[in-house]
């Protein structure tokens, strides 16, 4: 439950330091994910099998503002390893702060720190749960015209659910800016 408030807590103040004239004039976007995930879970199979870990692919898609500061992305993602019999969908809200800006004659390339909660959706044999997760990531964007933008990012999740431990994903985004 402290998890829950302090993922909350911190949404409700990041979104508070945006003001509704940033907001207005923010890029906004449309995009798609995929990428490499690793999931550690209790996959409940014959033998009790307890902290399989998983990894297999997750693929999304993705809405969001972003302006020179700072990023928020709202996504819905699915994995499914029919290996270790595991699979989860997520919908997340993330928070990204950009370090620093350089800009090239055709690309701008901007590093970033973020933050990231949002509730999933967790099935293996015998085990179907949902619950909450949250984590951080950290990437870069690689502004490859003037509408397409680049994203690659490790995030790590921890996740508030009793079967599952931990979410590490390596993610390749593609973005449409208008």
């Amino acid at each position: 439950m402290k998890t829950k408030l302090s993922i909350l807590l911190l949404s409700v103040v990041l979104s508070s330091t945006l003001s509704a004239r940033d907001i207005e004039n923010a890029e906004r976007f449309v995009g798609l994910e995929f990428g490499a995930s690793t999931i550690k879970a209790n996959t409940g199979g014959l033998f009790g099998e307890n902290n399989v870990e998983g990894t297999d692919g997750e693929y999304g898609i993705r809405i969001g503002a972003q302006n020179k500061e700072w990023r928020t992305i709202l996504s819905l993602s699915q994995y499914d390893n029919k290996d270790s019999d595991q699979n989860y969908e997520k919908g997340q809200i993330g928070f990204d702060y950009y370090l620093l800006t350089s800009q090239f004659k055709t690309t701008s390339f901007r590093p970033y720190l973020g933050v990231h909660g949002g509730y999933m959706n967790y099935e293996s044999t015998q085990i179907e749960e949902d619950g909450f997760f949250y984590g951080g990531q950290a990437g870069f964007t690689l502004g490859v015209g003037e509408k397409i933008d680049v994203d690659l990012a490790y995030k790590y999740s921890i996740a508030d659910l009793e079967e599952v431990d931990n979410v590490g994903s390596l993610n390749i985004g593609v973005n449409y800016l208008y």
